[in-house]
């Protein structure tokens, strides 16, 4: 008897796993506007400190600290540019995970209809370019990401206990969740070489950033809900999705209060977040999320 409550109990343990997880509830606590960003487009944390990454006349990254409640800048600014030439114009990813190698992608639509991309991703010399503020001497390797449809925004997940590069699509036909081999990435001239995708699957529209929820396995598909505006956070589980091919959503979280185009996030612990948006003012959002 006591085994079959056992094996029963495990069943509905199970069952209900992920009826509980969509609980998950993301919310803005407070707003407001960081300049000197240009048009920011997303959000990285990194050992204590968060860097925001936008298009201000050239490519760009800024360096805050978190205190008390906010963000402090730290005086340290980051150009994108080699030789004086704007090179990552439009930044869209800073893949790092502290022990890897670090690449940040570049998306650039070459048309209106979004159907032809310029999408780059550059392995960096990460405490080169801190060091430097530049990308001088700092461009490890160029790497043409057309294995890609519609723009590149890297990103480290884990999967099966190995790191890979996962980036995605942003229009609204064919979009897709890929995963990269980094090594094979950090070798290569452009991602559609033998063995650099390793795992792929399909996504809904309009995702214009990544972040990888580490400990919970959960990839959050940053997005719009419609072309360029309004904000859409996904939970998805990620090793489901990669063993479907077509992702297995945990909770979709529509924040309808902002009709303007988020862009990026980042957690800087289990529950505050970072939301960040190409607005020139009420930029940066403070969220809470509850699990």
């Amino acid at each position: 008897m006591k085994t079959t409550l056992s094996v029963i109990s495990l069943l509905l343990a199970a069952w209900l796993t992920p009826f509980v997880q969509k609980n998950i509830n993301t919310t803005i606590v407070r707003e407001t506007t960081v300049d000197s960003l240009g048009a920011c487009q997303g959000a990285s944390y990194q050992n204590g400190r968060i860097f925001l990454y936008g298009d201000r006349e050239v490519g760009m990254i800024r360096e805050y600290k978190w205190q008390k409640d906010s963000l402090v800048y730290t005086n340290k600014e980051y150009k994108l540019t080699q030789n004086g030439q704007d090179v990552i114009g439009h930044p869209t990813g800073i893949a790092f995970n502290g022990s890897n190698k670090v690449f940040i992608g570049n998306s650039v639509r070459l048309n209106k209809e979004g159907t032809q991309w310029k999408a780059v991703i550059y392995q960096i010399n990460w405490p080169g370019l801190q060091n430097t503020g530049t990308l001088d001497g700092n461009i490890i390797s160029t790497i043409d990401d057309d294995a890609c449809i519609q723009g590149t925004r890297p990103e480290y997940v884990k999967y099966n206990n190995k790191w890979y590069l996962a980036t995605a699509d942003y229009g609204n036909k064919g979009n897709e969740v890929r995963l990269y081999d980094p090594e094979k990435l950090a070798r290569c001239k452009k991602t559609s070489e033998p063995g650099v995708l390793y795992k792929k699957f399909t996504c809904t529209p309009w995702v214009q950033n990544l972040y990888w929820v580490s400990d919970k396995g959960i990839l959050i598909l940053i997005q719009n809900q419609v072309e360029g505006r309004k904000w859409r956070l996904t939970y998805v589980d990620l090793k489901k999705s990669v063993d479907a091919g077509g992702m297995q959503v945990i909770k979709q979280i529509d924040i309808d209060s902002r009709p303007d185009e988020l862009e990026g996030f980042t957690f800087i612990n289990g529950h505050t977040g970072i939301a960040v948006t190409s607005s020139r003012k009420n930029n940066v959002s403070y969220t809470n999320t509850t699990w």
